[in-house]
């Protein structure tokens, strides 16, 4: 038997524990997978673990409770966002800068 859960914000425990666990699960996938970087993530989904780690913040201080920039990326990246940067951040490939761009301006400029 499935279960349908009502819309976001009806305070159904059970969604909230499938989502939370969805959430841990997303980020246990990006931390295996180091070697994607975030300006792919960007031109693919248009989002990338920094996103997600405003959006971390955000949601935090909604609830308010007040969460630093950096704290949010700690718990996005494993670990403090500048050591992530040292040990797996490569240089953007003039490709993937250009893909970037194009994204961000899709009417070339118009």
């Amino acid at each position: 038997m499935t279960e349908d859960f009502p819309q976001h914000g009806s305070g159904n425990e059970t969604q909230e524990a499938i989502e939370a666990a969805v959430f841990r699960r997303l980020l246990q996938h990006l931390d295996s997978r180091k070697d994607v970087q975030n300006i792919d993530l960007m031109n693919l989904a248009g989002f990338c673990r920094n996103c997600l780690s405003k959006w971390y913040a955000e949601a935090s201080s909604e609830t308010g409770v007040e969460l630093h920039k950096e704290a949010a990326r700690e718990i996005i990246y494993g670990m403090p966002y500048v050591e992530w940067k040292a040990h797996y951040q490569t240089e953007a490939t003039s490709e993937q800068t250009a893909a970037f761009a194009a994204q961000q301006n899709p009417s070339g400029g118009e």
